[in-house]
């Protein structure tokens, strides 16, 4: 017994000092510029099915807000979910506008997530949304 307690305190210690010393990975614009285009647009996807997920999420809480009689829940569900979608913007686009981004400089430390809800911002079809509420 008291080897397989050594055993497991060993084995822990090293999984945490392995994790520690491993490298990060900063998703900034560094990073997007070392990747492949096809690499860009999985990377575009992958964050989109993400999105879509916390969207879900999120909506599950409308649930909740009606029986917790919560006055202004389905307003601010409805902008959190508005906030997470990229339904406004197709993979294509978002991998150019991120080139252009990055292509400067000043902005090769934003992350990712970061850039990619500018952009979100940015779209059209959001802004005019917005601005007809």
């Amino acid at each position: 017994m008291k080897k397989f307690i050594a055993g497991v305190v060993v084995g822990f210690g090293l999984s945490c000092g392995i994790g520690f010393a491993s490298p990060s990975v900063e998703h900034d614009g560094i990073f997007w510029q070392k990747l492949t285009n096809a690499a860009k647009s999985g990377y575009i996807n992958g964050y989109r099915d993400a999105m879509d997920v916390s969207v879900q999420q999120v909506n599950t809480l409308s649930i909740a807000a009606s029986y917790l009689h919560w006055k202004s829940g389905d307003k601010i569900i409805r902008q959190l979910t508005q906030e997470l979608s990229m339904n406004d913007i197709k993979p294509g686009e978002a991998v150019r506008k991120l080139d252009a981004l990055y292509s400067n400089p000043k902005y090769s430390q934003l992350d990712l997530g970061q850039a990619l809800q500018l952009l979100l911002a940015q779209t059209p079809q959001r802004n005019a949304r917005n601005g007809s509420e």
